[in-house]
């Protein structure tokens, strides 16, 4: 028998007409494209909590990463508030032994409703339906796949499965012609069409990437040939467990790491950011805060910088000394020395050499990265083409979210990294010394 569900939830929660047709579909297999801001986790998550009630069965929710589940949590909740229906809040920590965190309410009927950052170690074992949230960014999207389908088997389990086109090379896009699936393309021009509130030829002209904006807004999968790092490589390197704010009260407290910094300075159009990696034992560089500055002081950005490379365990940093960030270098290695703090300039040889290193890393598996649009969508805007004298370059659009500046700011950690040996630093620790009237004294 089922639950109580509300005749017409778009009387309560207001829905356009396209989400509308998603969240009252009984269709089993799901399939939706839609432009970003359109309301795809809004609508799909709404669905998941009436079907829920309707099916009285565990609805799993997978995100690319923790802050996404939560966010898609918030709506799931937000939902039940408006329709009135109780929820008990049961649990928000790790599933299993993972480090990933689990959000879980309960609702009328024991419907029980998870959310947590796609694994596939995680997603074993449960019975139920299931909303694949964001699913072209979705590291291990395969093994995702294969270890949450048997969870659709039993009872004829439904799936849902949302997400705006990144590249070709992933199993949202493979489903985009699976007969079985009731497939659903919104782009922005349609939603606003719809009703959605948004300025199309505003949206296009601030973003000032058409690449980009015929992808995020257009829902076009586009081809990946001229991109130094495909969607699916950079992929390979998130960890849905890193945050990528920085904490510099934790590393200054942490003895042991050896980090390294690099920094792209920008002022007015691009961004300035810094970007701090740990080495684990393995040599792996983990991604230990990313600080982006936009529209900032120099005198500010001095500080920040200068607040980074007082933690102990920096060990080296790179820093973009070309143009504006000639003062910033020349101040940061008077400050913390230049043995410590090394300037360079792009030119071409050195973009060359920090884009393949930083590649080569990246296919290695030995970067881990926080799921982050913003890093994904920077590091896959750099472009390489050959230049009439044969020599490789490296480009990106410039936009109003800068200039490959993660990227390159990344790329300039790495090679931090990669010129200073690992190992365990030794160091002894002594009392401030005290000198006596004695003897000559």
């Amino acid at each position: 028998m089922g639950g109580w569900v509300p005749e017409r939830p778009d009387a309560i929660v207001p829905l356009l007409s396209y989400q509308k047709r998603v969240v009252e579909s009984p269709a089993r297999f799901v399939w939706c494209c839609w432009s970003r801001q359109t309301g795809k986790s809004f609508a799909l998550s709404l669905r998941r909590v009436l079907r829920g009630l309707a099916r009285r069965r565990t609805q799993l929710i997978l995100s690319a990463g923790e802050r996404q589940s939560r966010e898609v949590m918030l709506k799931v909740r937000q939902h039940c508030q408006a329709l009135q229906v109780a929820t008990r809040h049961v649990s928000d920590g790790p599933l299993g032994g993972s480090r990933l965190g689990k959000q879980q309410v309960e609702l009328a009927g024991g419907v029980r409703i998870i959310a947590l950052p796609a694994n596939p170690a995680t997603v074993r074992g449960f019975t139920g339906d299931v909303f694949l949230d964001e699913f072209a960014m979705h590291r291990d999207d395969r093994a995702i796949w294969a270890a949450m389908f048997p969870a659709l088997l039993r009872g004829k389990g439904e799936l849902d499965v949302a997400s705006t086109p990144k590249g070709r090379d992933n199993m949202f896009a493979r489903l985009a012609g699976n007969e079985r699936f009731e497939r659903s393309t919104v782009t922005l021009p349609q939603a606003i069409e719809a009703g959605l509130d948004a300025d199309l030829e505003q949206v296009r002209e601030a973003l000032g990437d058409e690449q980009i904006f015929r992808q995020e807004f257009l829902c076009e999968f586009l081809d990946e040939a001229e991109s130094l790092l495909p969607y699916a490589l950079i992929a390979t390197c998130e960890d849905p467990a890193i945050d990528k704010q920085l904490d510099l009260v934790a590393l200054g407290g942490d003895r042991d790491a050896e980090l390294f910094v690099g920094v792209d300075i920008g002022r007015r159009r691009d961004l300035t950011v810094i970007w701090l990696w740990r080495r684990e034992a393995d040599g792996v560089l983990t991604t230990a805060g990313v600080v982006e500055l936009a529209m900032t002081s120099f005198s500010e950005q001095a500080d920040v910088i200068a607040s980074v490379l007082s933690l102990r365990g920096v060990r080296r940093c790179c820093i973009d000394e070309g143009g504006l960030g000639m003062q910033l270098a020349e101040q940061a290695a008077e400050r913390f020395g230049g043995h410590r703090v090394e300037g360079l300039s792009f030119t071409p040889s050195l973009k060359s050499e920090l884009a393949g290193r930083l590649r080569v890393r990246l296919e290695q598996r030995r970067l881990r990265l926080p799921v982050d649009e913003a890093i994904r969508n920077d590091f896959h805007s750099v472009r390489r083409s050959m230049t009439a004298g044969g020599q490789m370059r490296f480009e990106a659009d410039r936009s109003v979210g800068g200039h490959a500046d993660r990227f390159w700011a990344a790329a300039l950690g790495v090679r931090a990294a990669e010129s200073v040996a690992g190992g365990k630093r030794e160091y002894v620790s002594a009392r401030r010394l005290r000198f006596e009237r004695a003897g000559i004294w």
